[in-house]
């Protein structure tokens, strides 16, 4: 074979939505950002480029602190100019972002975008921006971020994952029922992405408690798809039980998962909504089972949950709203 007939092949092997860019937090033991999110996407059927924000021993949940360094946004600049250099940034599918903590690196990240795009002109690179803000009421990195979110990362998103405390910095809209969670919904459509999804949310009304599956306190997932108009947006709700105990990492393998599912399962957003779901109750389910006293006890089940990955249990089921 020719070397021109060798690259050739190389090339149309790397053209595939199944390739990913994938920038979140690096941690040596546990499970979160990037080590919660590649190796469900791998499973998947999904080839991941990895860059780390962060790479700290642990994750900030353990009581004796962390030590590893911080990429800068200079150094995210070079990265991004390397793989430029040598042709890396061709064919890739789909653009995914976690955790982010600084103003610096949060604008290169934009650039970063624009960059990824204008090297796939042919075809449209995918952005899924978990804006990881907070929790629970309170902040995980500057609250100045918000407004950088807000006017200049959100807009370039295809699919946005927000949690209830981060939808609700976003958008200004305090999310305490359905309605609440759709006029959150439109508000984040309206600058931008096509798909949000409110990953989580405790709602203080009862109506969405009323599946058959779910008759205990549980947490809804509210996903909007923008049907630009013609017939209103497309939204769906599943409920799942609320299982004690605090895990880390859920909301970067809920944004991986949902990532790989909306592009198998591309148009039918109510079966990904469902695969992702039943995937996260069962590793959260089979962590809370085994966790003890200890932070590493409660680290995400990855490993031991593969089949729930790659063939997830319709557990709960999506209703439109």
């Amino acid at each position: 074979m020719s070397s021109s007939s060798t690259e050739k092949v190389l090339n149309n092997d790397l053209k595939s939505p199944q390739r990913v860019l994938s920038i979140q937090s690096h941690v040596v033991s546990g499970y979160v950002g990037n080590k919660a999110a590649v190796f469900p996407l791998q499973l998947l059927g999904f080839d991941v480029d990895v860059i780390n924000s962060v790479h700290f021993s642990n994750h900030t949940g353990h009581p004796g602190g962390i030590e590893g360094d911080v990429l800068g946004g200079d150094q995210l600049k070079s990265i991004v100019d390397g793989l430029e250099r040598n042709g890396l940034l061709r064919d890739i599918g789909n653009v995914l972002t976690g955790y982010i903590g600084s103003e610096s690196f949060l604008r290169a990240i934009i650039n970063l975008l624009k960059t990824v795009r204008s090297n796939n002109t042919d075809s449209t690179v995918r952005y899924v921006c978990d804006p990881v803000l907070g929790d629970n009421g309170e902040f995980y990195v500057p609250p100045e971020l918000v407004s950088i979110y807000r006017e200049e990362l959100v807009p370039l998103a295809n699919v946005v994952t927000p949690n209830q405390f981060e939808v609700e910095q976003l958008t200004g809209i305090r999310v305490r029922s359905i309605c609440d969670a759709k006029k959150a919904c439109k508000a984040l459509h309206d600058i931008g992405p096509e798909l949000v999804v409110i990953t989580s949310a405790v709602l203080d009304t009862d109506d969405v408690n009323k599946s058959e599956e779910v008759k205990e306190k549980s947490i809804s997932i509210i996903a909007s798809k923008n049907c630009n108009g013609n017939s209103g947006n497309e939204v769906w709700c599943i409920n799942s039980p609320i299982l004690s105990g605090q895990f880390t990492g859920t909301g970067d393998l809920f944004a991986a998962l949902l990532l790989g599912w909306s592009t198998k399962d591309s148009g039918d957003l109510p079966s990904t909504m469902e695969k992702v779901v039943g995937t996260m109750y069962s590793v959260i389910k089979r962590t809370a089972e085994s966790s003890g006293d200890t932070v590493a006890s409660r680290e995400l089940k990855l490993v031991q949950s593969k089949e729930d990955i790659e063939r997830p249990p319709i557990l709960f089921k999506a209703r439109r709203i």
